[in-house]
């Protein structure tokens, strides 16, 4: 259990860490409360309760009134005061028995886009949409406060609360209940990497970051210097809030590779452990999924089982997706570079990282590390893979989907592929109908830093010609061009696509073969350039990209469990399968 302050809970708005400061106030609607040093070094406090809703901020040395690094609600934006969170909104709650995100079916979504109403109670309405598709958890885009109202909050700066446009605290409490009542899981993708330029008053507190280590974001956060202990504890705190008070089932950590760290024990491996802990004594799975770009086993192993193993129950697996994607599109352009083939496809499947060792062109050198498939330190569901994502989408430069690219069986194809891999997959949202809108960058930021992004954003996508046609990020328009339209589902070719996903979740759901997590239970099979065959177990996957039909043997006794296009028998076993498309079968065992 976290070490809070004497007498702190994260909704009271009475203790604040600032080690350096000579006086330390709380600033009541123009009145200053003088605040008293405690006996934890460093925090200061106030003996007087304040009342659930009281708008409250922190002044440093006199200077002007900040919000609360740990507050949790900011109803006035991320300039203005904290409110004071009733207690009870986190103990007058349904009961919830838990559920283990890991290997499950996953769905991503933005709350300001999956909806025309952008809340987190609007969502709730498109529950039951999720649990028809066959979803286990739902993995909610950043909510922690950013600038402005619309974004894609990776550049959110109060990481203990929930940006007010989408309802603040209140309406997630309510979206987590009514996704639980249903049996959805929901795990809360949060940023300890780096905190948003604006908004962020984290230094004037105290050491919060360090020029120890610089980032792509500038100074990293201190986890290893003077004073990092606090820190550290910071983070842990915003964790242990999610997953015990909240009652999350797990977390995403974006952009771990950027969490420097040079202390003996890792940050992440103390985050894993102090999670076990949390577990325990919260009765139900909490589960860590990682975002890392190093390619190495030792991310997903346990702690203490390898030297460096950071015990993160999943990560991310981007060389999967880049396998696909480029295999499906035919682009082999900046990181997609290595890949393209089917036999690049073939590695990803059954090794994971692509890039394991050898020499990655784009980063212009050697990268990696090989996994061992028969490693009982982790499994086909330590990592999660997508056809598509919020980054492989939105960093495109009009956030176009594959969709867009590629016919509609290339795309069933692709997702037959990683449905049933033997990996943990995970759907972004609006990709089970082939969602029409975009999901571009946008954001909303200030006068100052707006037209920056806006300039930034064309200049990196000029080389590859795109310029004139990104989207700007801070136009309201480009934020409404992503909000999904619910009704296209009804629409012929859109219905069509998600009655397939829903074929693909339902064999995952009900097959053990397509359920078992061994790296080692997975064989593919490139017949040619643009066929393949994936088998796992009894169950087998046949995927071509090819535009014309192509004949594959599957073997005797096969049944058809479910094809894109229906396949012509040409003999027991052997098929004239329509390209580009997909055909699942069964064969039993002899």
């Amino acid at each position: 259990m976290i070490d809070r302050p004497q007498g702190f809970e994260p909704t009271s708005g009475t203790a604040v860490w600032a080690p350096r400061a000579s006086l330390v106030e709380v600033v009541l609607e123009g009145t200053r409360l003088p605040m008293h040093r405690t006996e934890r070094r460093g925090w200061w406090g106030l003996d007087r309760p304040l009342g659930p809703g009281t708008r409250y901020a922190f002044s440093v040395d006199g200077g002007p009134p900040l919000p609360d690094p740990r507050g949790l609600a900011h109803p006035d934006g991320v300039h203005g005061p904290s409110a004071v969170v009733d207690p009870a909104l986190f103990t007058r709650r349904p009961d919830w028995a838990g559920k283990d995100v890991r290997g499950g079916v996953g769905y991503e979504l933005h709350v300001g886009t999956f909806t025309d109403g952008g809340t987190f109670d609007s969502a709730v309405e498109r529950l039951a949409h999720l649990a028809e598709l066959g979803v286990d958890y739902v993995e909610v885009m950043p909510v922690a406060p950013f600038p402005g109202e619309r974004g894609w909050g990776y550049d959110g700066v109060g990481l203990y609360g929930v940006h007010r446009a989408y309802g603040g605290p209140e309406a997630f409490v309510r979206f987590i209940d009514a996704a639980h009542a249903v049996g959805i899981g929901v795990v809360l993708d949060v940023v300890h990497n780096h905190l948003g330029p604006e908004g962020n008053y984290l230094s004037q507190f105290g050491p919060y970051f360090t020029p120890r280590h610089h980032t792509p974001w500038g100074d990293g956060l201190n986890l290893d210097d003077e004073d990092c202990e606090e820190v550290r504890a910071f983070l842990l705190g915003a964790a242990r809030l999610w997953l015990v008070d909240y009652r999350l089932d797990g977390l995403r950590l974006d952009a771990v590779h950027a969490l420097v760290d040079d202390s003996p024990r890792h940050f992440l491996a103390e985050l894993a452990d102090a999670v076990a802990g949390w577990e325990a004594e919260a009765g139900r799975p909490l589960r860590l999924i990682a975002e890392s770009d190093l390619n190495r086993s030792e991310m997903v192993s346990p702690t203490g089982s390898v030297p460096g193993a950071r015990g993160m129950d999943a990560q991310w697996a981007d060389d999967v997706h880049h396998a696909l994607h480029s295999f499906l599109t035919g682009e082999t352009q900046g990181y997609y570079v290595d890949f393209g083939s089917a036999e690049v496809l073939e590695k990803a499947l059954t090794r994971v990282f692509v890039h394991d060792g050898g020499f990655s062109t784009f980063r212009g050198k050697d990268w990696g590390a090989p996994l061992d498939p028969g490693s009982d330190l982790y499994d086909g569901h330590s990592f999660v893979t997508f056809l598509q994502n919020h980054d492989q989408v939105g960093n495109r430069a009009t956030g176009d989907r594959i969709s867009r690219t590629v016919a509609p069986g290339a795309q069933a194809a692709g997702a037959a592929l990683y449905l049933l891999s033997a990996f943990a997959p995970m759907v972004f949202m609006g990709e089970e109908w082939a969602a029409s809108t975009p999901f571009p960058y946008f954001s909303h930021l200030g006068p100052e830093l707006g037209p920056k992004v806006t300039e930034g954003r064309r200049r990196e996508f000029a080389d590859v010609g795109w310029a004139d046609e990104t989207p700007d990020p801070q136009s309201a328009e480009t934020f409404r061009s992503a909000v999904l339209l619910w009704d296209e589902r009804d629409e012929a070719a859109h219905a069509r696509m998600l009655s397939w996903y829903r074929e693909l979740i339902a064999i995952r759901h009900a097959r053990p073969d397509v359920l078992d997590p061994s790296l080692g239970s997975t064989q593919v099979q490139v017949l040619d350039d643009d066929t393949l065959v994936m088998r796992r177990g009894q169950v087998t996957v046949a995927v071509t990209r090819a535009s014309s039909a192509v004949e594959v043997d599957l073997g005797a006794a096969t049944e058809v469990l479910a094809s894109w296009d229906d396949p012509r028998e040409l003999a027991p076993g052997r098929f004239l399968l329509p390209g580009p498309g997909a055909l699942i079968a069964h064969r039993p065992t002899a």
